[in-house]
């Protein structure tokens, strides 16, 4: 059993690993590649990251996909945060149908709605604005994740509302003291994914922007293989290699509530 287990990592490691290695190897080739390969040689290069700075818009789509990316967490975190736990512990007119609800437009997919994001976009005068789009990651990830955040707030014992509420506490000292570090592994979660969001979406951020200054990384990187006769494989993969540092280092910033467990939490103090 043990054996089956760890061919199964293994061809999992493979898969997940030799992209990578592609995409680094091509990194730092040195001149234009016409494909992506795997070769380790002695000619490598730092040149292709220069010429992204230098010569290319990169800089401008890293500082706009950051911008989009840390509004969207922070908004979308905050809000689906407090709605979980509102769903979770009150109950309220609307409640049971508007969670139908959340899941009904959970359905839709993206592309059955751009062209309303377009049309709505139009009327208000939003193409080609970061508002606009950042409104629609905030809202995007709303449904589902309130039902997530829901879910884990339910695993919170009540006991622990009530024992605070027998020593005084207020509704907001409840959540904000004693509930809220309970489902920070959650929270992570959700802020992980919310970041993550506007660094791998290149279909609304396509539809919606227009100006080069303006695009996402994306959409940005697209630009160096969308013309087959003039592919920037090198450059591509240095700019991907570069868009993947945000999301790492913020997974390892929040690893450590990832493992965090509920039990745990709960006993401290």
């Amino acid at each position: 059993m043990k054996f089956f287990t760890y061919l199964f990592l293994l061809m999992l490691s493979i898969v997940i690993l030799y992209p990578i290695l592609i995409t680094a190897s091509s990194a730092f080739k040195p001149g234009n590649i016409a494909a992506f390969t795997l070769e380790w040689g002695d000619n490598w290069t730092l040149n292709n990251f220069s010429t992204l700075f230098n010569d290319t818009l990169y800089l401008d789509w890293y500082r706009n996909t950051l911008i989009i990316a840390v509004t969207t967490m922070v908004f979308q975190v905050a809000i689906v945060t407090i709605a979980g736990y509102t769903y979770s512990r009150y109950r309220f007119k609307g409640r049971k149908n508007s969670l139908i609800f959340f899941l009904i437009i959970q359905m839709v997919p993206t592309m059955a709605a751009l062209t309303a994001f377009y049309v709505l976009a139009m009327l208000l005068g939003a193409l080609d604005q970061f508002w606009f789009l950042t409104l629609i990651y905030i809202g995007g990830g709303i449904p589902m994740n309130i039902w997530l955040m829901k879910g884990y707030f339910d695993t919170v014992p009540r006991d622990l509302d009530e024992s605070a509420k027998l020593d005084g506490a207020g509704h907001f000292r409840i959540f904000g003291q004693i509930i809220l570090p309970l489902v920070r592994p959650m929270i992570a979660v959700q802020a992980l994914w919310a970041f993550m969001g506007p660094f791998g979406d290149f279909l609304l951020a396509k539809f919606l922007l227009r100006t080069p200054e303006n695009l996402t990384i994306a959409v940005g990187l697209q630009s160096f293989i969308a013309n087959p006769q003039q592919q920037k494989v090198a450059l591509f993969a240095a700019g991907a290699i570069l868009a993947a540092l945000p999301i790492c280092l913020l997974f390892f910033f929040l690893q450590k509530n990832f493992v965090s467990g509920l039990t745990a939490g709960g006993t401290k103090g």
